[in-house]
């Protein structure tokens, strides 16, 4: 059984990782908006496109997620598995 500190720990790094995903995502969201709002008041005869995060991209982020995870931690599974964890 693995200790209740390491348990404590991977969680604190999930947890961790996912909060900064969330952050990165929202950031990334933010500035491309306000690129899009700076060309348009800079340029205003020039088509601009405005970033607007769709239903089927959070659903593409959480696909590639979960395949980086899988690639990622694969290995240690094995591992686990192997041991009879």
């Amino acid at each position: 059984m693995i200790s209740i500190l390491a348990q404590e720990r991977l969680l604190g790094a999930a947890l961790g990782t996912v909060l900064t995903s969330v952050v990165v995502f929202e950031q990334r969201k933010s500035i491309c908006k306000s690129i899009s709002e700076n060309q348009a008041r800079f340029s205003p005869h020039s088509q601009t496109t405005v970033y607007v995060p769709k239903e089927e991209s959070g659903i593409e982020f959480a696909h590639l997620w979960n395949k980086a995870v899988d690639q990622a931690f694969g290995p240690l599974i094995k591992s686990l598995g192997s041991r009879g964890w």
